[in-house]
């Protein structure tokens, strides 16, 4: 009987983590998809008459009040977070708030396929930000990282036109900061529900964005430019947040990465289909090179719970032991 019970609760928790798995791939899929959207909208409105400064505040901030709309109507008690889970999302949304803001910069100067192409690098600073946070990538990872090098190259090798030097500095920046934020939101998901560290990371990106707006830019667009692009980028910058934190939660940051580069592939399509923008058949090979990438996660998830250690670089971001009330809706780790 008790064999019989222990086998019953073995199978209940390899089935409990194989949907969480899914769940957590499909978050990344879904982010992957609506980041892949964001730059072919920001790209057209940018070419409507938006400056670059304009359209990464209108975004983000729009979007951080209709989380917190949302969440206040609805979902109080996800507005609770630990203290220093606060901080790291702080942390987190001041340094990807300045990336957004290279990034929108260089979408001023490159195409919104060659952008991307640019950008989808951020997995190889997400790999040193881990291994240095002592969670080193496994084999398999590191394969589907030189996979995925590889693609990259061979899609910016088929560039038909000059690439803008500053744009790819700008963009590359933005890569950056982009990776190093998601190693730091991953220590907070260990104790926070994905809404509540979505909520205050792009508050903290709002508090960045704005105030460079009104300093370095304050370009109002014309009284005639089309509101669509920036509304629909506004809406994908808020589904692809939650997606994204809700991977990261599931299936760890790493993963999540890897599986973001599938938004390369949504960029260059309706890049091609909206914007006119092309590739050569060198490009297409490394698009195919980086679903083969992609494809391979299902060999290569790995737990976001394997490493909560005290140590790395970010191993002060938990909470201590009474920081957590035991009155709130949502436990650590949900």
């Amino acid at each position: 009987m008790e064999r019989t019970s222990a086998m019953q609760a073995i199978i209940k928790i390899i089935t409990v983590k194989g949907k969480q798995q899914a769940a957590g791939i499909t978050a990344a899929l879904s982010s992957a998809f609506f980041l892949g959207l964001a730059p072919v909208f920001g790209r057209k409105a940018i070419l409507l008459g938006f400056s670059p400064f304009a359209v990464v505040a209108l975004r983000t901030s729009i979007a951080a009040l209709l989380l917190l709309a949302i969440v206040t109507l609805f979902k109080r008690s996800y507005l609770y977070i630990f203290s220093v889970g606060l901080l790291g999302c702080i942390l987190a949304g001041l340094l990807n708030g300045v990336g957004s803001i290279l990034y929108y910069m260089a979408l001023g100067r490159l195409n919104a396929s060659v952008g991307q192409l640019l950008y989808s690098v951020y997995p190889l600073f997400v790999a040193i930000g881990f291994a240095l946070d002592g969670q080193p990538p496994s084999r398999l990872t590191l394969y589907r990282l030189l996979i995925a090098g590889v693609a990259v190259i061979l899609l910016t090798k088929g560039a038909t036109t000059n690439v803008d030097a500053l744009g790819v500095l700008l963009m590359l920046g933005g890569a950056f900061l982009y990776a190093v934020h998601l190693p730091i939101n991953q220590r907070v998901l260990y104790e926070a529900p994905a809404v509540t560290v979505t909520l205050y990371t792009m508050i903290a990106m709002s508090a960045v964005v704005v105030p460079a707006y009104f300093i370095f830019d304050r370009q109002i667009p014309a009284s005639l430019a089309p509101w669509g692009p920036v509304l629909g980028l506004t809406l994908v910058t808020f589904l692809s947040r939650l997606a994204l934190f809700m991977g990261v939660k599931r299936i760890g940051g790493m993963q999540t990465a890897l599986l973001g580069l599938g938004e390369l592939l949504i960029t260059i399509t309706l890049s091609y289909l909206w914007l006119g923008e092309k590739l050569s058949w060198f490009q297409w090979v490394g698009a195919i090179a980086l679903t083969v990438s992609l494809l391979l996660v299902k060999l290569d998830a790995q737990s976001p719970e394997r490493k909560r250690s005290k140590s790395g670089w970010l191993g002060w971001i938990r909470p201590p032991d009474m920081d957590i009330p035991s009155d709130i809706p949502w436990s650590p780790h949900d």
